[in-house]
This record gives structure tokens, sequence and C-alpha cells, in this order.
């Protein structure tokens, strides 16, 4: 199936408790979009064997992250930037990047309760490409983390659930690409899952029914 392309460049970030389902929603949509995703994660573990995830060290990351994603936004080619950005600061930041290359900018905060997102960190499968490059976790760095974190206010941004599986969050997105003129009503058609019909139609061995009484009218 071919991938769907954004009518103009579009920045999309995230932020959400670790175990929310970033780097899932991330990979999901550059399966789905036509965009590069610029992943933390891969990126740290390109470039570190052993990871510290120290201030150092994310300077590092992040500069190449910004480098990369700068890089594709000036050849007018959408990103998905997979780090959480939980800093008001970082999220201006990103904003600013966004309008210099005449980007479109989205940030979708995964929600999800405490206690699930730090079982997620404990699950993690090192076998599956969402989890293979993931940041260890204890309680300890899961809350250090979880007390940093700024949530989004006064800023435009849309909420999905880090619990449904993508092909919710997907109509999700959809829906407020279209509403950003991104994308054309016949794909939001396409893309977004509808709802089973309802047998309309009595069933004749359960009994008398009145059908003048069913009123229902399909157009």
């Amino acid at each position: 199936m071919a991938k769907i392309v954004l009518s103009k460049p579009a920045l999309i970030c995230l932020y959400g408790f670790p175990g929310s389902g970033k780097s899932y929603l991330a990979r999901n949509l550059a399966e789905q979009l036509q965009l590069a995703n610029v992943s933390s994660d891969r990126i740290r573990n390109e470039l570190f064997q052993s990871p510290r995830y120290d201030a150092q060290e994310n300077a590092v990351v992040t500069h190449l992250m910004d480098y990369m994603t700068e890089e594709f936004l000036s050849s007018g080619v959408s990103v998905v930037y997979d780090t959480n950005a939980i800093r008001v600061a970082q999220r201006r930041k990103l904003r600013e990047l966004s309008r210099k290359h005449k980007a479109e900018y989205l940030l979708i905060w995964l929600q999800i309760d405490i206690d699930s997102a730090f079982s997620r960190t404990q699950e993690r499968d090192r076998r599956t490409s969402d989890d293979k490059y993931a940041e260890p976790q204890t309680k300890n760095t899961f809350d250090r983390q979880l007390s940093g974190m700024q949530n989004p206010q006064g800023e435009d941004y849309i909420v999905i659930s880090g619990k449904h599986t993508f092909t919710t969050q997907k109509g999700a997105v959809i829906n407020r690409l279209y509403q950003m003129g991104l994308i054309g009503s016949g794909i939001v058609q396409h893309s977004v899952t509808k709802p089973e019909l309802v047998n309309l139609i009595p069933n004749p061995h359960a009994g008398r029914v009145d059908l003048t009484r069913r009123n229902i009218t399909i157009s």
C-alpha cells in the first residue's frame, strides 16, 4: 500500500511517560506516512556502545537529531521526532525549527496511567524494533524522568491513548492532519476505521416485528 504523502513538510513531536508507546507510534507512522523517523534511541546506540544517558551524551544525541531533522525538513521531507519532548523550552525550539523551514508542527501527547507505563518498561522485549534500543528503566530512573516532565500548557497538541492500537491512534492523527490541511478528505475516508454496520434486518425467527415502527432511513 502506498504511503500517505502530506501536502507540505511537517514535524511531528511526541510527549508522554516512558512506556507510553512513543516509539511504537513513531515507527507505525513512518510505515504509513511519507516521513523520516529520527529516533533518539537508535542514534544513541549507533554512537555509544555502552550508553550512559547522562547530560553530555544527551546533548550529543539531541544535536544530531536536530541536525538530521533540519536536513530532512529543508529537503521537503516530513519528520517524526522520536524522543520525549519533556520540556517547554525543548518544544519551543522544535516549533521554531519547523517555522524556520516552513513546516507544520504537530505535538502528540500519549496518555497512559503511571503504573501501566512503568510495567511496560519492565517488560520490554529486546528482540522487537520498538524495544531493542530503549533506555533501561529502574523505579528511580522512571520517577526521575517523570519529575522532569512539563505538561503542555497553552500549546497546540492532540491527545491519544497509549493503550490503544495503532489503528485507533492513526485515526486521531489522520483527522488532525486533515484539519491542518495536510491531507485531503479522500485519504481520511480510506484511513480512518469505520464502525461495523449494524444488522438492520430483523430476525424472522425472533418473533413478530412491527416493521412500520422501525423508522430507519438510510441515505
